[in-house]
């Protein structure tokens, strides 16, 4: 018995470390429905309101990538983009329509979020899911991370299970 038993300890531990070591934390932010930071790469979040810029500002992020559609219930991307302007961050929109996606979403998103000038990057949709998906497929696509860990990841930052089939999808059925 106890030659099963920590076996199936040990990997439990290892995933719990392995999740721990991503440096994911859940924080509070007035004007953002959910927010998650990795360590001071990037951070995926939800709804956010152009009065939530300049505490993005001052939270060291130099860049907003949002990544709803401006047709969304909600979503005022201009008022957005004017607000980051107006706070010196810079500002990239990227429509993620889950329903009919540019086909240039991806490598967009990727070029975006690991263009110098931006990091660290704030992104966002309307509840982090859309966020959390692109940051997986472009944890697969541009840093060679395999689907499992790309996948614990982008779990820890927000991604739901509206939007992990699509980046599984995406994964599986492209190539670096």
């Amino acid at each position: 018995m106890q030659s099963r038993v920590l076996p199936a300890f040990a990997a439990c531990a290892l995933s719990i470390v392995a999740v721990a070591a991503q440096g994911v934390t859940k924080e509070t932010v007035a004007g953002i429905s959910t927010f998650a930071r990795l360590d001071t790469t990037i951070a995926c979040g939800g709804a956010t309101s152009a009065d939530a810029v300049p505490e993005l500002k001052k939270m060291g992020f130099r860049s907003i990538i949002n990544v709803r559609r401006a047709s969304e219930a909600g979503a005022d991307v201009e008022a957005e983009g004017v607000a980051a302007r107006s706070a010196g961050l810079r500002y990239v929109h990227l429509p993620f329509d889950p329903q009919s996606p540019d086909p240039m979403l991806i490598d967009n998103f990727i070029a975006a979020v690991t263009a110098p000038e931006n990091q660290p990057a704030y992104i966002h949709c309307a509840a982090g899911g859309r966020a959390a998906a692109l940051w997986m497929i472009k944890r697969w696509k541009a840093d060679g991370w395999d689907e499992q860990r790309a996948l614990d990841e982008a779990i820890a930052l927000g991604l739901n299970e509206r939007f992990q089939p699509f980046a599984i999808n995406y994964i599986r059925t492209h190539t670096r």
